[in-house]
């Protein structure tokens, strides 16, 4: 079960680094900045192809069904889930890439806490410790990064990048424990169907306000379009995959199982934008995945809801209701006197 939890993690990691290497490579080569306008790509495929799915359903499982009762539920998921996709590539605009890698960080107690309130999730000390030591993996990673001259310039506004990325993390945190909550209690279908309806209307309108000038400031070509497709398919797996992940283990594993796409980003750019090698990269990816092992060999529990306690007087009406029911099964019983 451990094997295959580190598996799949580290599938997902190689998506999330596709999308970042070309971000990168349309931003560095292309000078395309286009954080929403790729964000609607990826919703768009998931509206095709997950929403139509819901569209020919019948039933309870169906599309009207579901935005009958859950609409505005899907309305916040949706929103919080293309804002924290903005947020955080917005940031990078503003602070360092030192400051983003350690700020991102911040969604994994955000995501411990809200799935000990809302999906009664019960740690024990060693997935504390587990994330702990995960937490010093990505501080290896970065120390690395600035023994390697990775951290950047330091950005226009450095605190409102910081708040960004804060506040990406949370909305990151949202949405995957609404995940969690969503393929093990519904459908991975509805959740992809919904997200794909949700966030296809509100980056598209996010799209229209904010970044109508830069699309049409692309000089487009094939090379321009290759980085766009292989963006939007790396993306469009990583969603289509994440809730498989999530339903054979949970949100916060999931979580730490992809801190390892930034190394593997970073192995990327060795050969793509010519980084400079650390051995204390290598050191971080060990300790991450010793973290992340730690955490997936103690299986997390699920506290039962507490049981309403019963009165201890039954007070007069019941005490007469009680006799009566008595009565009622006492077998009828004749007694004659003789002489």
């Amino acid at each position: 079960h451990i094997l295959k939890t580190i598996i799949l993690g580290q599938m997902l990691s190689l998506f999330i680094c596709g999308t970042a290497v070309t971000s990168q490579y349309l931003a560095e080569q292309y000078q395309v900045n286009t954080p929403m306008f790729q964000s609607f790509i990826n919703y768009s495929l998931l509206l095709l192809v997950y929403t139509t799915m819901l569209a020919f359903r019948t039933g309870i499982d169906s599309l009207w069904q579901i935005l009958k009762q859950r609409w505005w539920k899907y309305i916040f998921l949706g929103l919080a889930d293309v804002e924290a996709n903005y947020m955080i590539v917005k940031a990078y605009q503003y602070t360092t890439l030192t400051s983003v890698q350690l700020l991102d960080c911040f969604g994994i107690p955000v995501l411990m806490a809200l799935s000990w309130f809302i999906l009664r999730a019960r740690y024990r000390l060693i997935h504390f410790l587990a994330v702990a030591i995960c937490l010093l993996g990505v501080g290896t990673m970065v120390g690395a990064d600035i023994l390697a001259g990775r951290q950047d310039s330091e950005g226009s506004d450095v605190v409102i990048g910081d708040v960004l990325v804060l506040l990406g993390a949370s909305l990151y945190a949202i949405s995957n424990v609404s995940e969690e909550y969503i393929v093990k209690n519904l459908s991975r279908v509805e959740f992809l169907g919904m997200v794909g309806l949700f966030g296809t209307i509100i980056s598209g309108l996010q799209l229209a306000i904010v970044e109508h000038r830069e699309i049409m400031r692309i000089q487009w070509n094939w090379k321009i379009a290759l980085l766009f497709t292989v963006f939007a398919l790396c993306m469009f797996a990583l969603y289509s995959f994440m809730p498989v992940v999530i339903k054979v283990t949970s949100a916060t594993s999931v979580n730490l199982g992809i801190l390892t796409a930034d190394l593997y980003s970073l192995f990327f750019g060795l050969f793509l934008f010519f980084y400079k090698f650390s051995g204390l990269y290598i050191l971080s990816f060990v300790i991450i995945m010793v973290g992340f092992i730690l955490y997936c060999s103690t299986p997390t529990r699920t506290a039962e809801p507490t049981a309403l306690p019963q009165p201890r007087s039954t007070g007069l009406d019941n005490a007469a209701l009680k006799l009566e029911e008595n009565d009622s099964e006492t077998p009828a019983i004749t007694v004659q006197f003789t002489k």
